[in-house]
């Protein structure tokens, strides 16, 4: 029985290796399906954003604003003529 034990023992840490092993490789695909998976959405989002940076600017040079400033600037110096105005009555 000795020799069945040892033989064991030396069994024992061959396949725990190999289960570690085995882990470790199912992991690294698992991370490495999500990481491209992941890549791949953010490109599609790159892509859907130029899309509707594109649309935005057609629809702009359709309305005939083209050379207008965006709809952020004309709020923000609305908001600068309000100050300037409190601040000089």
């Amino acid at each position: 029985m000795d020799s069945q034990d040892s033989q064991d023992a030396k069994q024992s840490p061959a396949d725990m290796t190999a289960f570690v092993q085995n882990l470790l490789q199912q992991m690294q695909s698992r991370f490495q399906t999500m990481s491209d998976s992941i890549v791949t959405k953010i490109d599609d989002m790159g892509n859907r954003i130029n899309e509707l940076e594109q649309s935005i600017t057609d629809l702009r040079a359709e309305m005939g604003v083209e050379g207008s400033p965006s709809p952020v600037a004309p709020a923000k110096s609305k908001e600068e003529e309000s100050n300037k105005e409190e601040g000089s009555a």
